[in-house]
C-alpha cells in the first residue's frame, strides 16, 4: 500500500531527505540510540526532581549498590544544568566586564568575591530562600544545590571568557571594525570562536572542580535543617559518617565511571570539535581525534536533520536590524568630561560599598565585637599564608607538566580523563587517611591539613596551562623551531608569552578556589574524630555548624577582603601586562 501526498510541494524536502541517504549507516543507528538514551535519561531524572520533598524523608540516601545508578544520573544532571547556567552567566557577564570599563570596575571585584565565597556560605543564605519558592517540593531543594555547584563552576568560566576577550589580536579586531560587524556578529563572528578553544577546557575544569563540592551541595546541614538529596555526593557523605571504606571505593568508582562517559560522549566531541578555531596560519599537523565526533560526521541522516538548525544559526549570527539606521557619530567627550564621569561612576561604587558596609557592621555590631574581628583577621593572614605557599608549589610542578601535555594533542587525548578525575576527586574521601597519619604520626594539622586546600584547585592551573599550550599557533612553533630555540631561551621567547595569560586566569581562579576549599580542608572529621587547622575556613565550617550567621557572615566578608586585594595587588596587574605585552598580533 502506497501513500501519496495531495501536497507536491509539501513532499519535495522528505524526498530531498530521503535522497541524501535512503538507508541508515550504522552510524546513524548509533547515533540515535545514543540520543534516545540521552532523552530518556534526562526525562526520568526530571520526573525525581519534581517529586514532593516529603519523598526524601520516606526514601532516604543509602548505600544499597543497586542504588548507586540512579544516584549517579541525578547528580549528572544537577552538574550539567549547573554547568548551563555558568555558560549563560560567562556570556552575558564576562563579555560586559570585558566591553566596559566601567562595568569591570564593578564585575571584576565582584567575581574576586564571590569565587572566594565558601559554598557552604552560599548555603547557609540560599536553601532557606529556594524552599521558600518551592514549598513541599523537592525542586527547591534541587535548586538550592544547582545554584551551590553553579558557584563552583561559574567564576573560572567567566575568568577565562573575560582574559580571552581582552587579548583578541589587533588584526583581527581592526577587520571585525572595517567590515561594520554589528555587536552580535562581532561576539559570534570573532569573540566567541576566538575564546572557544580556552573556554573548552576551563567547562571541564569547572565540571570537575563541581565534583569537588558535591558533598557539600547534596548533603546539606544549615542550623536545624538538615536535607539529603539522592546523588553521588551524598552518597560519600553517608559512607563516611558511617566509616564505610567498601562505600566509600563503591561512590569514588561510581563518579569515575560518570566522569569517562562524559569525557567521551560530550568533552571529547567538543575539544575536537573546538580545535578548528585556534588562532594559527597554518594547518595543525596533529589534531584532537574523538570517535564520537567522527560518527556524527558520517551519520547522514542526522547531518540532514541537523540542517535546518544550521541554517537557523547562520541566520540568527547574521541579524541586523529590520531599518538601517545612518550611522551616528557623536564627538568623543573632552579629557576633562571624561574623567567627571569616570568619577561619578567611582564615587557611585564607593557610596553602593560603603552602604553595604554599613548595613553589615549594624549586623554584626548586635552580635559581635572588635575581638571577633581581630580574631578572624589573624585567622585570615594564617589561610592566607596557606593558599601563596600552595599555589607556588603546584605553579613549579603544574606549567611545565601543562605545556609539554598541551603541545602534544596525543598525550592531550590520552591523559584528559585521567586529569578530570583527579581534579574531580573529592577532599572528603582523603579525610580518613589524613586523619589517620596525622593521628598516628602525631604531625602538626596546621601544616598537614594544607595540601587539601590545593588538592582540589591545583587544576585549574593544570588546564589553564594546557589550553594556552595548545592555543599557541603552529606557524610560530614552527618559526621557533626554524631558529634553532631551545632551553630557557624557548621558553622566554615563546612558551612563557604563550601561556601567561591563561596562566594568570588558571592561578587566579586556583587561588580564589583554595581560600574555598579551605571550607572542608581546615577541618576534617571521621568518623567521631575531628582534627582542625587555625585558619578562617575552619572558622566558617564551625560557624555554619552552629548555624551562628553572624560569624557566618563575618567570616566571609573578612576572606572576601583578603581575596580582593590580594588579586588587586598580584593578579591584576599580571592580566594588564598580558593584555599589553602578550597580546597576539
Amino acid at each position: 500500500m502506497v501513500f501519496l501526498s495531495g501536497d507536491l510541494k509539501a513532499a519535495r524536502p522528505l524526498a530531498r531527505f530521503l535522497r541524501a541517504g535512503t538507508v541508515p549507516s550504522w552510524a546513524d543507528l548509533v547515533a540515535f540510540l545514543l540520543l534516545a538514551a540521552a532523552a530518556v535519561l534526562v526525562v526520568r531524572g526530571a520526573e525525581d526532581m519534581s517529586q514532593p520533598l516529603a519523598a526524601l524523608h520516606a526514601a532516604p540516601v543509602t548505600l544499597d549498590p543497586a542504588r548507586l545508578p540512579e544516584y549517579a544520573l541525578r547528580t549528572t544532571l544537577r552538574m550539567f544544568l549547573a554547568l548551563f547556567a555558568s555558560l549563560v552567566f560567562t556570556f552575558t557577564i564576562a563579555t560586559l566586564a570585558a566591553k566596559s570599563r566601567k562595568a569591570e570596575l564593578l564585575i571584576a571585584p565582584a567575581l574576586d568575591i564571590l569565587q572566594s565565597v565558601p559554598v557552604l556560605g552560599f548555603l547557609t543564605f540560599t536553601v532557606t530562600f529556594f524552599m521558600g519558592l518551592f514549598p513541599g517540593r523537592q525542586l527547591g531543594v534541587e535548586c538550592a544545590a544547582i545554584f551551590a555547584i553553579f558557584t563552583s563552576q561559574a567564576w573560572n568560566m567567566a575568568f577565562s571568557f573575560y582574559q580571552s576577550l581582552r587579548t583578541i589580536p589587533a588584526d583581527l579586531d581592526d577587520v571585525s571594525r572595517q567590515f561594520g560587524f554589528s555587536p552580535w556578529r562581532r561576539f559570534v563572528r570573532l569573540e566567541l570562536p576566538f575564546a572557544t578553544p580556552g573556554l573548552v577546557w576551563n567547562v571541564m575544569m569547572s565540571m570537575s572542580g563541581g565534583w569537588f563540592f558535591v558533598v557539600a551541595s547534596e548533603a546539606i546541614t544549615v542550623g536545624d535543617t538538615t536535607v539529603t538529596l539522592p546523588g553521588i555526593g551524598s552518597w560519600l557523605s553517608v559512607a563516611i559518617a558511617r566509616q564505610d571504606m567498601r562505600a566509600l571505593a563503591l561512590g569514588v568508582a561510581a563518579m569515575a565511571v560518570v566522569i569517562v562517559l562524559y569525557d567521551q560522549l560530550v568533552f571529547r566531541p567538543v575539544v575536537a570539535w573546538a580545535d578548528k578555531f585556534r588562532f594559527e596560519q597554518t594547518a595543525s599537523q596533529q589534531r584532537p581525534a574523538s570517535w564520537l565526533y567522527d560518527l556524527l560526521r558520517r551519520a547522514v541522516w542526522i547531518r540532514s536533520l541537523a540542517r535546518p538548525l544550521a541554517r537557523l544559526s547562520r541566520v540568527v549570527s547574521g541579524l541586523r536590524p529590520p531599518v538601517r539606521l545612518p550611522a551616528l557619530r557623536l564627538p568623543a567627550p573632552p579629557p576633562a568630561l571624561d574623567k567627571v564621569l569616570d568619577g561619578l561612576w567611582l564615587a557611585l561604587v564607593a557610596i553602593a560599598v560603603v552602604g553595604g558596609a554599613g548595613l553589615l557592621w549594624s549586623f554584626l555590631g548586635q552580635r559581635l565585637t572588635l575581638g571577633d574581628l581581630g580574631q578572624v583577621s589573624l585567622l585570615g593572614l594564617a589561610t592566607l599564608v596557606r593558599v601563596v605557599v600552595l599555589i607556588a608549589l603546584a605553579t613549579l610542578v603544574w606549567v611545565p607538566i601543562g605545556v609539554g601535555i598541551g603541545l602534544r594533542p596525543a598525550w592531550a587525548e590520552r591523559l584528559q580523563p585521567i586529569a578530570q578525575f583527579l581534579a574531580a576527586f573529592p577532599a572528603n574521601v582523603l579525610f580518613p587517611f589524613a586523619v589517620a597519619a596525622i593521628v598516628a604520626l602525631r604531625l602538626d594539622p596546621n601544616i598537614w591539613l594544607s595540601p587539601l586546600m590545593v588538592f582540589g584547585t591545583q587544576w585549574y592551573i593544570l588546564f589553564n596551562v594546557i589550553a594556552g599550550a595548545s592555543a599557541i599557533p603552529g606557524d610560530l612553533k614552527e618559526a621557533a623551531g626554524m631558529f634553532g630555540l631551545r632551553g630557557w631561551q624557548w621558553w622566554r621567547q615563546v612558551a612563557i608569552p604563550g601561556i601567561f595569560p591563561y596562566y594568570v586566569t588558571g592561578a587566579l581562579t586556583a587561588s580564589g578556589g583554595s581560600w574555598n576549599a579551605s571550607i572542608v580542608a581546615e577541618a576534617v572529621s571521621w568518623g567521631h574524630q575531628r582534627l582542625e587547622a587555625a585558619g578562617l575556613g575552619a572558622y566558617i565550617a564551625r560557624a555554619t555548624t552552629a548555624g551562628d550567621s553572624a560569624r557566618v557572615a563575618l567570616g566571609v566578608a573578612v576572606m572576601s577582603v583578603f581575596v580582593i586585594v590580594f588579586n588587586r595587588v598580584l593578579w591584576r596587574p599580571m592580566y594588564r601586562f598580558a593584555e599589553r605585552r602578550l597580546r597576539l598580533a
